[in-house]
């Protein structure tokens, strides 16, 4: 089997970051091996021949799993907007994710 996967807290941060996630210093340390797993168990799939089998999307064989659409009455545009923590005009406001 492959060398495990080593994260630093460096990495484990970033990608918190990309997730727009805030992690105490516990939660650093618990994702630093939870996300080490799954890259090693990411290694362990990748050494499988799949050459053969065909690819797929879903492996329920269920062909539609939509319900029928039904116009209901919605949220008005001030009812939606209550809960929001910072608005602008007529729109939710959130923190810009790229630079």
């Amino acid at each position: 089997m492959a060398e495990k996967t080593q994260l630093t807290k460096k990495q484990v941060l970033h990608i918190a970051k990309l997730a727009n996630l805030q992690l105490t210093s516990q939660e650093v340390v618990k994702f630093q091996k939870q996300l080490a797993d799954v890259l090693d168990y990411m290694e362990v799939l990748n050494e499988l021949d799949t050459a053969k089998v065909k690819p797929t999307s879903q492996v329920t064989g269920l062909e539609n799993v939509f319900r029928q659409d039904k116009v209901e009455k919605s949220l008005s545009q001030k009812e939606a907007l209550s809960g929001a923590k910072a608005k602008q005009e007529a729109y939710f406001k959130t923190k810009a994710i790229f630079e």
